[in-house]
């Protein structure tokens, strides 16, 4: 029976198969309104009664074949919105059907959407609303049971007077015969998801084909170079399908949002969105599209039971990436993005506090909000503890078969770590006998699942790619310290010049990391010979730019300020608007900026950075 701590519904009696939405999008009163019809099955006998989760929304009616049901919305919770419950016209038989229609609207407070005005948008004519689900906020989008417990299918009308787009493949179009300049746009998703991969945006959009089942959407003024940028999209699916199994969601477009989409990717099936922070003019940081690729096995075929076990999306989709890389770069590459993640997971850890339950690979989120807990732990602790699994039992020729295997048993399913777990012990007893349950057996499973901080283990990756950054930072480091009479003279542009990416945001996390921040000078220079105040890729200026916040470097405020508020990927202006909030005189510019711009951050990022300020709880 399904467990969920953030679902008010009731999962233990009823699921839903399917949901057609009719929806119409208004931008002026910046809502939705129209009708969601669910297609319930009792899994429990007599049923009386559907639960549904809700939050922010206005409930208009409740009918079951024309006819009225009773209803009643709870009062609302903060973390988890208004259960509605509704009153069944019969009690229902186990595994018998029926479909429940419920008349709504979104608000004004629905955190799934984010509509922007034309000024906000990159062309500055037309507005755009686009929807971010996850966690727990597809609830506010319609009434469902949002667990991802819960898989189902979909199909949708939107009636629109701009492009809609859905995570899901279109059907068709008609125009209104009504004069109102809407045009309807149909969708259907025939592959079972969670809620919380149900998505929409509608604006003014344009499409280029990048590849035989791939497309880019994106505002016109940016559809050249998001063209050029993602062009490598269908050999990361092909070498996807040939380590997992065949890609199962027919189309795999690309939607590239306006800056205040608040992720670096959303996986959403059949339409990954991305932020425009990945245009960086070189292809350098198309490997998040790895990562939303891996998702379409990871996450989206085989779906966690709940948020607890986030890491089984997570963790499984960053160690899919990192073999899409290694396989199509090097492994060194993939051994690489591991040494910058491991990095990534040390801040997370720091942020949190070693001790911290949110650090466990498993976190307890009962009477928890899941956005609370989100870092990079389920992620790079999940990558780990695979990596580590991986080397333990034998090396890929061992591990590769039984991550096809794994997809192959659970796809369509959504599952916790203990059925992992059982799946991993059966599938070695049964392909490898008791010499790999034997090795199973020496993991410290408690530590490596239950326990706060950093993995029990510290993996050893190629650190090729990673020497010489690590020797610049150290030089870097040396020209300051006594005796050296801060002599800078040995550096020069060609220091950085053969740099990756990854190489660049490696060396400048380095010196992040140092006890002693750098001093003025040394930035001073370091800024005249690597140019990283003008640098374009979002990745290299935000790593230079808490360095610089670290240093207390006065000069680099308005460039933070300038790139806080006007990129909403949460993993570049929490950090930094964090950082600048704890320079000196830097708490005020902080917390102004934020205020100033708070309509630009997407509710979920806007609810978060006032956490970081101190100007929520």
């Amino acid at each position: 029976m399904p467990y969920d701590p953030t679902s008010q519904s009731n999962l233990d009696q009823v699921k839903t198969n399917h949901i057609h939405l009719d929806l119409a999008v208004d931008f002026t009163a910046k809502v939705l309104t129209g009708s969601a019809d669910l297609e319930i099955e009792a899994i429990a006998d007599q049923t009386d009664k559907l639960i549904l989760d809700t939050r922010y929304i206005t409930i208009h009616s409740v009918t079951n074949d024309g006819k009225e049901l009773a209803y009643e919305l709870k009062e609302h919770d903060p973390k988890y919105g208004s259960a509605l419950h509704i009153r069944l016209d019969r009690p229902l038989s186990k595994r018998e059907r029926t479909t429940v229609r419920v008349g709504y609207s979104t608000t004004q407070d629905c955190t799934a959407c984010q509509w922007l005005e034309p000024s906000q948008t990159v062309g500055k004519k037309h507005p755009y609303l686009f929807t971010q689900c996850q966690a727990i906020h597809a609830r506010s989008l319609l009434p469902c049971q949002d667990s991802p417990s819960i898989k189902l299918t979909y199909s949708a009308h939107i009636h629109a007077p701009l492009r809609a787009v859905m995570s899901a493949v279109p059907t068709g179009q008609d125009k209104s015969t009504k004069g109102n300049d809407l045009t309807t746009f149909k969708f259907e998703q025939k592959t079972r998801i969670p809620s919380y991969l149900i998505a929409l945006a509608v604006g003014n959009l344009e499409g280029r084909e990048i590849g035989p089942r791939s497309t880019v959407w994106t505002e016109p003024e940016v559809l050249e170079d998001a063209a050029w940028e993602f062009v490598d999209t269908e050999n990361f699916i092909r070498t996807g399908e040939a380590l997992l199994t065949p890609y199962d969601w027919g189309r795999y477009d690309l939607l590239v949002l306006p800056a205040s989409f608040p992720y670096g990717g959303m996986e959403n099936p059949c339409l990954t969105f991305v932020t425009p922070s990945l245009l960086a003019g070189d292809r350098s940081l198309v490997d998040v599209v790895a990562h939303e690729i891996a998702h379409s096995w990871m996450g989206n075929l085989v779906t966690t039971e709940n948020w607890e076990h986030f890491w089984l999306n997570e963790g499984f989709t960053v160690f899919v990436e990192r073999k899409i890389i290694g396989r199509m770069k090097g492994k060194e590459h993939g051994d690489f993005s591991a040494i910058v993640g491991y990095n990534a997971l040390q801040e997370s850890v720091g942020h949190f506090g070693k001790e911290h339950p949110f650090t466990a690979l498993c976190p307890c989120l009962r009477g928890e909000d899941p956005d609370d807990s989100f870092s990079r732990v389920p992620y790079e602790k999940g990558f780990n503890l695979l990596y580590y699994l991986e080397k333990h039992l034998g090396g890929p020729e061992v591990f590769e078969p039984y991550l096809r295997a794994h997809v192959q048993q659970f796809a369509g399913r959504s599952i916790n770590t203990d059925e992992w777990k059982h799946f991993l012990y059966s599938y070695m007893t049964k392909h490898h006998g008791q010499e790999k349950v034997d090795l199973l057996n020496l993991v410290d499973w408690d530590a490596w699942l239950h326990g706060p901080g950093m993995p029990p283990v510290e993996n050893q990756f190629d650190d090729s790619l990673a020497r010489t950054c690590t020797d610049l930072s150290k030089k870097w480091d040396a020209s300051r310290l006594a005796g050296s009479n801060n002599d800078t003279s040995a550096f020069s542009e060609k220091d950085i010049a053969e740099f990756s990416t990854n190489q660049t945001v490696v060396f400048l996390e380095e010196l992040t990391e140092l006890q002693d921040p750098m001093p003025h000078g040394h930035l001073d220079r370091m800024d005249e010979l690597y140019q990283l105040t003008t640098v374009k890729n979002a990745e290299v200026r935000l790593r230079w730019q808490l360095l610089c916040l670290k240093a207390d470097y006065e000069k680099i405020y308005p460039e933070v300020l300038a790139f806080a508020t006007t990129m909403g990927r949460m993993k570049i202006c929490r950090p930094l608007l964090r950082s600048l909030y704890k320079a000196k005189n830097g708490a005020e510019l902080a917390r102004e900026a934020f205020l100033k711009n708070k309509t630009f951050y997407h509710p979920i990022a806007a609810t978060m950075i006032s956490k970081d300020l101190g100007l929520a709880k």
